[in-house]
């Protein structure tokens, strides 16, 4: 049975509302870490977009190169201009000059257009695992008359983190055009892109420089003004009452050798290109069967089909280990460990990648130094992580148990990773980096900036949480239960040793995190002091498969949650009474900062909340229901339709109506919901889980 694909199309009364179309992005991805976006009227908003920003060192060292293809009707002497820009003074061609007819998502990125009888269809798609981007082009001339089409590229060589100042660098483009395509590459060897057509003719134009304006860098208090290179334009005859059809390939690499074999590799002919798209649609259908059949008893809803492809946009390849990781968010995240962790199971596992999930594991442990899983991999070339966080570490741990419960790959598990798992519960028990280590009492003490909640300011936590953070000691215990249940299985003699140090961290945290005058739990202990503030970390400990809470102050903990924190969205990082509560994440970075974990409404978080709550209901199915009907269902039937299109961002205000921020493609946000949708509200357990819990030890419940 063939799958059919799911479709976006926003209409007119959003288009001709450009404000409001101006928040609608789309992303597509080439499986290495680079991608295109853009908004729905084709408009560049941030420093992030762009047709190509290619990934020279999957999946880091990003590049914009190719930022837009603005299209031109020649007719009758006239001239439309179809693309457009914004410059500080406004939007460019004015209102009355504008031709966009309509936008859609099918899957790709559609644009059309219509002036003077002619009418215009652009569809945007990369080939998987090329730094590439293809446009087809479907003209129509519909009119008595001649006319043409010039395609007039901007192009840069910046990083994406950076904007490009005409009157500051120290290079210049350099073009070497052919009869149908042309080379550029910047003065200084940065990068060499090649820009091709299948058909018409390419025009060198003498050096002009445009100037872009980005409205959302600007209300970041970013540099928010950019200097793109106009080369030149590709012209095409389109004769009366007749349709043409083109591709134009942009090609990028490190050097002029790089670019070509990429786009060599693609062939170049309109029978091939043709064939790519059509590889690319199946690939996305393939996803769509594979989850299916994984689940094979859960209605394929349009929005589920988005969250299943939006999942594979964030596996991507790593260079450095020649195996699978995770982009943590689009556009500016790298692939960070807590973040894969955490979205393992709703990325690959839920959706039967177990392949994917396997590489994802090795990588992490590649890169595990004194029993510490990796925090984050700088976009820059060099492939040296940092270290900086506690909670990594555990993640990995229930990851591994996560994949356990979806393959029963004991072995896998035995022969390549169990040495890295107890490196890092024996590293934590004789301290490892950054002060973290086991204390006296059993429970994990750590030093600032390591958990989730680690934004700084001159070298100050805004939320500080070093001691002995809440969620930390629910994943120590969750990690020394998986370490018994492995062990009992591989018949190893530390059994009992990991029994008895989760039995005295759990004797450890009963004593001292439960807060009675709130009915919850406390998020950190300094020393003596213990810091009541009501955060989400603290579901955690009822989410996983091994708690220290007994059913009744789970159930209490999690009510008083849902009616503190609840933001439509997710859990918001403070309770709104809290005097520290900041309602909306905007203005500059400070002010951002400030918000991040202070009321900051986070899509993650929903994940384990809807486990932790449905676990308190026993699964019931009228509690089911109402926890997709009010926890899942704006996620997944709203925003995925309202900011980055069928995907989900990171963040929200904390304050209604709760608008988005942050990246407009976070993994966690699309794979914790995701999971626990499918885990917990259409119950579909992973098939493994009960095998497990009463093959290995019937005295270890799942």
């Amino acid at each position: 049975m063939e799958i059919s694909l799911p479709q976006i199309q926003v209409g007119s009364h959003v288009l001709t509302d450009v404000n409001e179309a101006l928040k609608k992005e789309w992303l597509i991805t080439n499986g290495l870490g680079g991608y295109a976006s853009s908004t729905v009227l084709g408009i560049n908003t941030r420093k992030y977009h762009g047709l190509l920003v290619a990934s020279f060192n999957p999946p880091t060292d990003r590049r914009v190169l190719l930022t837009q293809l603005n299209e031109e009707i020649h007719t009758n002497n006239k001239i439309h201009r179809l693309g457009m820009r914004e410059l500080k003074s406004g939007i460019q061609p004015s209102e009355e000059n504008r031709f966009f007819h309509s936008f859609s998502l099918q899957p790709f990125p559609t644009y059309e257009y219509a002036a003077d009888g002619v009418q215009v269809k652009k569809t945007i798609f990369m080939p998987h695992g090329k730094n590439a981007t293809i446009t087809s082009y479907t003209i129509s001339n519909n009119s008595p008359n001649k006319a043409s089409i010039r395609v007039l590229p901007l192009v840069n060589s910046r990083h994406f983190h950076s904007v490009t100042n005409k009157d500051e660098i120290n290079w210049s483009f350099l073009q070497k055009p052919s009869a149908n395509s042309v080379t550029i590459q910047p003065s200084i060897p940065l990068s060499a892109l090649i820009l091709f057509a299948t058909d018409g003719v390419y025009t060198s134009i003498p050096s002009k420089w445009v100037e872009t304006y980005f409205r959302i860098e600007s209300s970041r208090g970013e540099s928010c003004f950019d200097n793109d290179y106009q080369p030149g334009f590709f012209r095409f005859e389109i004769t009366p009452n007749k349709t043409r059809e083109f591709f134009i390939i942009a090609a990028a690499g490190k050097s002029k050798s790089e670019a070509q074999a990429v786009l060599s590799s693609l062939r170049g002919d309109p029978e091939s290109i043709h064939a790519l798209l059509i590889q690319e649609l199946k690939r996305r259908q393939n996803l769509l069967r594979k989850f299916q059949m994984q689940q094979s008893d859960v209605s394929m809803e349009e929005w589920l089909k988005w969250l299943v492809l939006a999942a594979d946009s964030f596996i991507v390849n790593r260079e450095s280990t020649k195996m699978k990781s995770v982009i943590a968010g689009y556009h500016w995240f790298e692939d960070w460990g807590r973040d894969s962790l955490i979205s393992l199971s709703g990325l690959t596992l839920v959706t039967g990648r177990f392949k994917d999930a396997e590489e994802i594991l090795l990588t992490f442990k590649h890169y595990c130094r004194k029993g510490v899983i990796p925090n984050r991999f700088p976009d820059h070339a060099g492939d040296k992580p940092d270290y900086n966080t506690v909670d990594a570490s555990l993640w990995y741990i229930n990851a591994v148990l996560q994949f356990l419960k979806y393959t029963g790959d004991f072995e896998f598990v035995r022969q390549e990773l169990w040495s890295t798992l107890k490196s890092i519960i024996h590293c934590h028990v004789e301290g490892t980096l950054y002060d973290i280590h086991v204390d006296e009492d059993g429970l994990v003490m750590h030093g600032p900036q390591l958990t989730w909640m680690d934004v700084g300011m001159n070298g100050q936590a805004v939320t500080p949480r070093d001691g002995k953070a809440v969620e930390i000691q629910a994943l120590w215990y969750n990690a020394l239960k998986t370490m018994q249940l492995l062990a009992t299985h591989f018949n190893q003699e530390d059994t009992e040793k990991y029994s008895e140090m989760a039995e005295k961290a759990k004797r450890s945290f009963l004593e001292k995190f439960w807060n009675p005058n709130d009915g919850c739990l406390y998020d950190v202990i300094q020393n003596e002091h213990k810091d009541p503030s009501v955060r989400p970390n603290q579901v955690i400990a009822a989410a996983l498969d091994f708690i220290m809470l007994d059913d009744a102050k789970a159930e209490q903990m999690v009510e008083i949650v849902q009616k503190r924190l609840w933001g439509r969205f997710g859990l918001r990082t403070l309770a709104p009474s809290d005097p520290r509560y900041k309602g909306r994440y905007s203005g500059n970075r400070r002010q951002r900062d400030h918000a991040y974990h202070n009321g900051t409404v986070w899509a993650w978080t929903t994940g384990p909340f809807v486990t932790a709550f449905l676990k308190t209901k026993k699964h019931a199915q009228r509690w089911r229901s109402f926890a997709f009907e009010n926890f899942l269902k704006p996620l997944f039937q709203d925003e995925t339709f309202r900011a980055g299109l069928g995907t989900i961002s990171e963040i929200f205000d904390g304050d209604p109506p709760h608008e988005s921020d942050g990246c407009v493609a976070q993994a966690w946000s699309v794979a914790e919901p995701l999971r626990a949708y499918i885990e917990d509200v259409a119950l579909k357990r992973p098939p493994y889980e009960q095998l497990i819990s009463e093959t290995v030890s019937p005295q270890i419940k799942l």
